[in-house]
């Protein structure tokens, strides 16, 4: 489990915000050998970046749709359930004019 004081802090925090038991650990274990003042180690670097990342794509998620391009998928819809409704009644009248 974390060590310090920060560390508990920082590691019931991660929690709160849902991130998971082990990643918490161990985001917590690597942020304590970074105090020393040099750059922080590598793997803790690649994880606040994959978060980073993940946070932005929610962001992306969360915000207000764009409505114009919901409508042009709604009128594909249409578009599509059109013509195969026209397709099945073509091939449901050469059978009939067959018969």
């Amino acid at each position: 489990m974390a060590k310090g004081k920060q560390d508990k802090k920082l590691y019931a925090r991660m929690r709160a915000s849902g991130v998971r038991k082990k990643v918490a650990r161990e985001l917590t274990q690597l942020s304590s050998s970074a105090r020393s003042g040099k750059k922080a180690p590598k793997p803790l670097r690649e994880a606040v970046e994959r978060l980073d990342r993940t946070v932005s794509e929610l962001r992306g998620h969360v915000g207000r749709g764009d409505r114009k391009a919901a409508a042009r998928k709604a009128a594909r819809t249409r578009k599509a359930k059109k013509q195969k409704r026209s397709a099945t009644a073509r091939k449901g009248a050469r059978r009939r004019a067959a018969a």
